[in-house]
């Protein structure tokens, strides 16, 4: 048996269905993206999860705590598992930035690895600090499931670091939509994409809601 790990993305908040830059802020999960970590509890309880690892911002806690609880398991809370830090962006649309950070922005889309949103984070720096949690779950399980609950941008970085891609171009090669599943398999070749983004466990309704 190899170990799996598996990405999941926090439920709907206001700012995943509007598109603002949200990163360090910590708002509530919604009512949909409530019922999003109730469904996917309902679906994956049968799993057997050796861990779960957490981001510890609202959201993230919010949407591990109905599995947690179903199944009486403990959340492993990392700070690695943060989102990005959008700097002064935080709060803002893309053409508020755009407007008032417009240097910064076209820096930041054309080579994000090195160029952080104003006063905010690389792509470098969130893969200095996220991967660490994952080379602590390979150390530690070397078979078996675990859980990890985090956000767009990081989830996004640490498959781009698992799989060998530029981490430059997170944004272009893949995405992650809330409350999506993806799955990587640790075997004698490397790590492996078994899944992207999958929604199977959520109602029609909450999959097709604007901004998700």
């Amino acid at each position: 048996m190899s170990l799996r790990v598996h990405f999941l993305r926090h439920g709907e908040t206001i700012y995943s269905r509007t598109g603002g830059y949200c990163g360090e802020l910590d708002p509530e999960l919604t009512a949909e993206g409530e019922l999003m970590a109730a469904a996917f509890a309902a679906a994956h309880r049968s799993t057997p999860w050796d861990a779960l690892y957490v981001s510890p911002m609202r959201r993230t806690v919010a949407t591990a705590r109905p599995l947690c609880e179903a199944l009486g398991l403990e959340m492993q809370l990392r700070d690695g598992l943060k989102e990005i830090r959008y700097g002064a962006w935080e709060g803002k649309t893309s053409d508020d930035v755009k407007a008032h950070y417009a240097d910064d922005y076209v820096r930041w889309l054309t080579e994000p690895a090195w160029n952080p949103p104003t006063g905010g984070e690389t792509s470098v720096a969130i893969a200095s600090r996220a991967m660490p949690v994952i080379a602590e779950i390979e150390s530690k399980y070397a078979e078996g499931n675990v859980l990890v609950v985090s956000h767009k941008a990081t989830i996004r970085i640490m498959l781009c670091s698992l799989l060998g891609i530029d981490l430059g171009r997170y944004r272009d090669r893949i995405n992650i939509l809330a409350a999506s599943l993806s799955t990587v398999k640790f075997d004698v070749h490397g790590p492996l994409l078994e899944s992207l983004n999958d929604r199977a466990h959520l109602g029609q309704e909450l999959r097709t809601l604007p901004g998700t």
